[in-house]
């Protein structure tokens, strides 16, 4: 593949990526304040410090790649609005958790396929910074997925 063909793709990811991470930063502190199992509310929190790196490590891979055009992320924008749908019509309090874990889930599965797709190409193009610490942001992704599995598994098992 040529070259600067690959080195756009890349670059149009990162820059998905940093769109992204705006989105889930709006959403954080909203869905936080929702939840109310105290697990959860404690993955969050753990979610939130993690995409804080996360956004740091994009801004490096977009300086290593030198630099992106800005956009949106119409898939994030689309899911957070799903999201706060979902909070919205929640009869019950776990109910609403485990709406937010769902939707956290699916969010999480975008942001491994994501990283994922751009370290592979990152490796392929020469950006090995890039490479590592996307990949070592999906292992965290993959963390935080599991961990929201378990905690949804604790809601459901008390009812």
């Amino acid at each position: 593949m040529n070259t600067e063909a690959l080195k756009q793709l890349i670059k149009d990811g990162l820059s998905a990526q940093q769109a992204g991470s705006k989105v889930a930063a709006t959403a954080t502190d909203e869905i936080q304040n929702d939840a109310k199992h105290p697990a959860l509310k404690q993955a969050l929190q753990q979610g939130n410090e993690t995409s804080k790196e996360w956004t740091k490590r994009i801004e490096r891979a977009i300086a290593e790649v030198g630099g992106v055009d800005e956009q949106n992320n119409e898939i994030l924008e689309a899911h957070y609005q799903v999201s706060k749908e979902i909070r919205g019509k929640a009869e019950t309090d776990d109910a609403r958790d485990l709406g937010i874990i769902a939707s956290g889930q699916l969010a999480l599965h975008y942001w491994i396929a994501s990283f994922g797709t751009v370290a592979s190409y990152a490796a392929s193009a020469g950006f090995t910074q890039t490479e590592q610490e996307l990949k070592a942001s999906v292992q965290e992704a993959k963390q935080a997925d599991d961990k929201h599995t378990d905690i949804a598994q604790q809601i459901l098992a008390a009812q």
